[in-house]
């Protein structure tokens, strides 16, 4: 098995020359999820002012540990009076911190006798404060290109008044389904036919991953329905996507439809599972479509869309974190023993107080999707690698990835 190719030739080879796609000004309401196209810069720092962190006192730290007059009150969303000399403020969470004043004791920490406090000694100068600018300062970098607006991104944009945002447009997907035994959901099986677990699943992985997936459908089977199908998926979309073997059977005209269209690269790779793999380019006029051809068995696909159409759709969008999966070191719970092919194995991870535990699913085939469904991890045990229980493995997480 000399000509197999490592998983990193292959994705180099997927990635050469992708640019970004273009962009579109969309709400923030409706930007969850999406790829900044732009950097986005602070024009307000946060916090505005100097506010309290707790219920409690604001005082300049020279009158701590003696009896202060309290002169005001300061809610949150309201401003006081600089204060008065031998005075302390009553202040809430939130509250602006007043002139004068440079410290906050909490309320718990105060004697009250009628409209004075007595204050301890040693309170230092900032306590219980938040800085203005202390998490954003503005004309600083807010969120750079390429950063997913989730939670938090879409708190900092909001925190800065911003309601319009400009992101990458999804990538536009087509999902084409091979071979005469495959039969979608809702149909009846006629003999030897299976239902096509491979669409479902893919088309929720590239949404996951953030594409936009526009055509759903099967390639028929003969040369110039094929042919027909691709070329117009080309047209339609940034990247077409097959199930099943572009290989060289006589029922199968996919590989011989996309050499007629473009390119065609056949990579038989060094990974169990999913040795097979097509690239190619489909061109339609100036533009070009990204062809990958998954194997049809389900886990085969599953483990090739994180392995390829990730990082793909990453490149797509501009954003270097769907570059590769994070990877983890853990524990190995099982034994196993690989040739010249790198098993990315479907595991189960416990996370306890002596580390990572890698709890391998008995049934590695690649037709057992049972195995995916709740697997937190792949443990990538390189070529040629014997493991025992207890040995360290690098596994790529893909829970939330």
């Amino acid at each position: 098995m000399a000509d197999l190719k490592p998983v990193e030739a292959a994705l180099a080879a997927l990635l050469e020359g992708v640019q970004p796609v273009g962009s579109e000004r969309i709400p923030c309401d409706r930007a969850a999820g999406r790829i900044l196209a732009e950097p986005v810069a602070a024009s307000l720092d946060v916090p505005p002012f100097d506010n309290s962190a707790m219920d409690g006192y604001a005082l300049n730290h020279r009158d701590a540990g003696r009896w202060l007059r309290v002169s005001q009150r300061i809610a949150a969303g309201a401003t006081g009076e600089p204060l008065a000399a031998d005075s302390c403020a009553r202040i809430f969470t939130g509250g602006a911190i007043p002139a004068g004043a440079d410290c906050v004791v909490m309320q718990e920490s105060v004697e009250i006798d009628g409209d004075r406090v007595r204050v301890p000694a040693g309170i230092p100068a900032g306590d219980n404060i938040r800085r203005r600018g202390r998490d954003v300062a503005a004309g600083s970098e807010l969120l750079p290109s390429g950063e997913p607006l989730e939670a938090a991104a879409l708190g900092h944009l909001a925190g800065q008044g911003i309601t319009e945002v400009t992101v990458r447009r999804r990538p536009r997907v087509a999902l084409l389904s091979t071979g005469d035994e495959i039969v979608d959901p809702g149909h009846p099986l006629g003999p030897g036919q299976i239902y096509n677990s491979n669409r479902p699943m893919l088309k929720r992985l590239l949404e996951q991953f953030g594409a936009e997936v526009v055509r759903v459908a099967a390639i028929p089977d003969d040369a110039e329905g094929t042919r027909l199908a691709l070329a117009t998926a080309a047209r339609e979309t940034d990247v077409v996507v097959t199930t099943g073997g572009v290989s060289v059977g006589e029922e199968d005209h996919v590989r011989a439809a996309v050499e007629a269209l473009g390119e065609l690269d056949l990579w038989r790779l060094a990974i169990r599972p999913g040795k097979p793999l097509a690239l190619g380019r489909l061109p339609d006029g100036e533009r070009e479509a990204r062809f990958v051809g998954l194997p049809g068995n389900p886990v085969s696909g599953f483990v090739g869309a994180w392995l390829f159409l990730r990082p793909l759709m990453g490149a797509l969008l501009g954003a270097p974190s769907l570059a590769e999966l994070p990877g983890l070191a853990a524990r190995a719970d099982f034994a196993t023993r690989t040739g010249p092919r790198a098993h990315y194995m479907r595991v189960r991870l416990e996370f306890g107080p002596e580390g990572i535990t890698a709890h391998a699913f008995r049934d590695q085939n690649s037709g057992v999707l049972s195995s995916c469904i709740a697997a937190d991890a792949l443990a990538v045990i390189p070529p040629n690698r014997e493991v025992a229980p207890g040995d360290s493995v690098n596994c790529l997480w893909l829970r939330g990835a």
